[in-house]
């Protein structure tokens, strides 16, 4: 069951009729579970057992580092002494501790056997068994299993750190299973929805024009955008031998917009269906391509992995309070890591690598910035801000070149040939002529048009504030799902984030 298709409309009429017809917050926790085990089951029924023992498993480990067991025995036993009660509260911690790396630690194994077994036992034992079952093993991986233990190591932290754990393993399991966000996120934290879980109200006609909003302009981001530009991205990239060094800066381009529009209409459709149920998921993107530093562009990039990154890695590695030297190698291990976490090819590991040198020089020209006063003032001005942005998303841009192509070997190959390389003959024909009917021109105006749209979009958003009234919106709704219908290429493309 994909997002953008008349299946889900229809999956999503008739849960949320079914939904808003319960009175009782039970029953309508058991509505959102059984639907989400439906829409997963539509995808990938064998897992769901998996995936059930491990919201029990993680739902257990809470309860138990959040109930001090200990120190009530000590208390029905009457009046302790402070020596004994501070022995017992250690006791108590240590417990607790020990519980919460069983858990990171069973998390952690569940996500290493699932996406990097078969590349490590490949590495170490140099097999190229590509027809093998453990071959294969990678392949039918679980859909969201990225996102579904994350969310699993922040709850366990949180309780640990002293949030309550949750009281009842029914809302626990809609959390983790709710449809909207389990394939891809937004990573959502528990007490955050739970919360929303307990005052359960009605959507006003403006909060469900939003929520249609939202996910007829997912589906044009993702439909008509994204998917028109990944056919393009495709060809380029499917044929690196024969693509020529304005085709690859193309590609280049054009996959980074694909990859923006793909995940963030996929997190607006998400949002956007959350809504009606009465639930408000997390923001993931702010115009990331308009930030003017790499640390603006990882507040607005992919925004609850990166506030996943900074609480339960960052800071835990000593964040900025241990000095510069320290704060730079932190943020290099925190991007290392997630490079490791979006694939195990060596591309993710590079491009996380240089997206932590980029944190990692950013916060010293900022460190140095401070020390003089007319370089300080040179950032600030209009052309000091220009340049900033220019090797922002020149460096954002190039280094997505390792995350589409993660194979060394290829990404090597495009970033040989940036400059200087002409295309085959053949290239030309097949792409912009048989493939695409339109010039290699054309399409740079095509991507220069989208990105002056979004810069529009940009100005009315965050300079001038300006929003449609919500009735306005309810208009645009059947048109926007109309022209997805009627422009969307055939056979949509997989949500590029599903493979992470």
């Amino acid at each position: 069951m994909e997002f953008i298709s008349i299946v889900y409309g229809l999956f999503l009429l008739s849960v949320l009729g079914i939904y808003w017809s319960l009175a009782q917050q039970k029953l309508q926790l058991w509505t959102l579970l059984f639907a989400s085990l439906v829409f997963y089951g539509s995808l990938q029924v064998q897992y769901i057992p998996l995936l059930l023992v491990l919201i029990y498993v993680n739902f257990r480990l809470g309860s138990e580092m959040g109930e001090n067991t200990s120190l009530k025995d000590s208390l029905q036993d009457g009046d302790i002494a402070d020596e004994e009660w501070q022995f017992t509260q250690a006791d108590w911690n240590l417990r607790r501790l020990k519980l919460l790396w069983v858990g990171v630690i069973l998390n952690i194994l569940l996500l290493l056997g699932f996406k990097y077994f078969l590349p490590v036992f490949n590495f170490l034992f140099k097999t190229n068994q590509t027809d093998s079952a453990i071959s294969s093993f990678k392949i039918i991986a679980p859909l969201g299993i990225s996102f579904f233990t994350f969310e699993c190591i922040a709850y366990l932290v949180d309780v640990y750190r002293g949030a309550p754990p949750a009281n009842e393993l029914l809302k626990f399991a809609a959390y983790k299973f709710f449809f909207a966000k389990l394939i891809s996120g937004p990573i959502t934290r528990y007490h955050n929805l739970a919360g929303q879980f307990n005052n359960l109200r009605l959507p006003t006609a403006e909060i469900v024009a939003e929520g249609l909003w939202l996910i007829a302009r997912g589906a044009v981001k993702k439909g008509i955008f994204a998917d028109h530009l990944g056919v393009f991205v495709d060809l380029c990239f499917g044929n690196l031998q024969r693509a020529g060094s304005v085709d690859l800066w193309l590609a280049t381009f054009a996959y980074g917009l694909q990859l923006y529009l793909d995940f963030s209409g996929y997190v607006d459709i998400a949002r956007g269906s959350a809504l009606l149920f009465g639930l408000i998921l997390p923001e993931n993107f702010d115009f990331p391509y308009f930030s003017t530093s790499i640390s603006d562009f990882w507040r607005r990039w992919h925004m609850t992995l990166g506030d996943w990154l900074r609480n339960y890695l960052y800071f835990p590695l000593g964040g900025s309070r241990k000095g510069l030297d320290r704060t730079c190698l932190n943020l290099i291990i925190v991007m290392l890591i997630a490079g490791i976490w979006h694939g195990a090819a060596l591309g993710f590991l590079v491009w996380g690598a240089l997206h932590g040198l980029a944190l990692a020089i950013h916060r010293l020209t900022d460190a140095l910035s401070h020390s003089f006063e007319d370089l300080e003032n040179f950032w600030k001005s209009p052309l000091g801000i220009i340049l900033a942005w220019l090797l922002t998303q020149l460096m954002v841009f190039t280094s997505w070149i390792w995350f589409r192509l993660p194979n060394l070997q290829d990404s090597s190959y495009v970033i040989e040939h940036l400059w200087g390389h002409s295309a085959d003959v053949q290239f030309v024909q097949k792409v912009y002529v048989e493939a695409l009917n339109i010039s290699q021109s054309q399409m740079a105006i095509l991507l220069s048009a989208l990105a002056f749209f979004m810069a529009v979009l940009y100005t009315l958003n965050r300079t001038l504030k300006l929003q449609f009234h919500w009735s306005l919106k309810l208009v645009f709704v059947p048109m926007f799902l109309y022209c997805v219908w009627l422009l969307a290429p055939e056979g949509s493309l997989p949500y590029i984030y599903f493979d992470f």
